[in-house]
């Protein structure tokens, strides 16, 4: 074979080997494919809603302490908003709710002092109206329980019986309280917890069982001796502290709840014995 055959033939063998790789094509197509979605997902997200993305900027911002922006802040029940925050008709309304809780519960109470009134029992109980509802707690030295017992005396049941036809003719839950004075517990009772929690459960049944309250509605809590009224070791100190406050919430929510006591002080009439006169 002649050298210039040979030489041809390796020209076109080495020929072959040197075609270019276009492989790289289909990776660069991938890559422009995904650079035109992310092109089309920023121009969406462009073009958000302006109202409610300041909705949402003005709620973040509230929250995290910060100046609201031109829209306001987002007072949607349920978001905690600083009171500063809230424009002046959002308070307006809130007080005007607190003003209508009030007054609703300060009915409620006018109607208990009648009945108390029809039976001569005026002077036994005191009212006073919080951002819980309104609290009827016996007064004096009579009061629900003797010493060291959770037997209903008879001044407590005749109280119980004219109360509890009115509580009746409500949806409010009701929550009962039992105290006791700061002695220790004797038997059968190993501490006034148990002591305090018996008085509130007897309570608690004889207005579900003599007044047909739903069970539903009724709560019995013990305080023990931690929540004294009064003072010192004399009788009626001790009598005071022997007690059961029947607490009826209040329906509203917790930013009206709040404002309650402020309407009730500016009516001068947040603790009372009787409608009209302070106590």
């Amino acid at each position: 074979m002649s050298p210039t055959r040979r030489t041809s033939r390796r020209a076109r063998g080495s020929t072959a080997h040197v075609e270019p790789d276009e492989r790289w094509a289909v990776s660069y197509a991938d890559m422009v494919t995904v650079l035109m979605c992310l092109f089309i997902v920023l121009f969406a997200v462009s073009n958000v809603n302006k109202g409610k993305f300041e909705m949402l900027a003005n709620s973040l911002a509230t929250g995290f302490g910060h100046e609201r922006t031109k829209a306001g802040a987002d007072t949607t029940p349920g978001l905690v908003i600083p009171p500063e925050l809230v424009d002046k008709k959002g308070v307006e309304a809130l007080t005007a709710r607190a003003t209508v809780e009030y007054e609703s519960l300060e009915a409620l109470r006018d109607r208990m002092y009648a009945a108390l009134a029809a039976e001569g029992l005026q002077d036994t109980v005191e009212f006073s109206i919080d951002d819980r509802g309104l609290k009827v707690g016996l007064v004096g030295a009579e009061t629900f329980f003797t010493d060291n017992s959770t037997a209903l005396s008879a001044k407590a049941d005749a109280v119980l019986n004219a109360i509890g036809g009115v509580l009746g003719g409500v949806s409010n839950q009701l929550s009962i309280e039992g105290h006791a004075d700061h002695r220790s517990a004797a038997f059968p009772f190993p501490t006034n917890w148990e002591l305090s929690a018996g008085r509130a459960t007897q309570v608690a049944r004889f207005l579900i069982e003599q007044k047909a309250i739903p069970g539903a509605r009724v709560r019995a809590t013990s305080f023990s001796d931690t929540r004294p009224v009064a003072q010192g070791d004399s009788p009626e100190a001790l009598a005071s502290n022997r007690r059961v406050d029947i607490v009826v919430e209040s329906n509203e929510q917790d930013q009206v709840r709040a404002l309650i006591p402020s309407v009730a002080a500016a009516q001068g009439r947040a603790a009372l014995r009787g409608p009209g006169n302070g106590g």
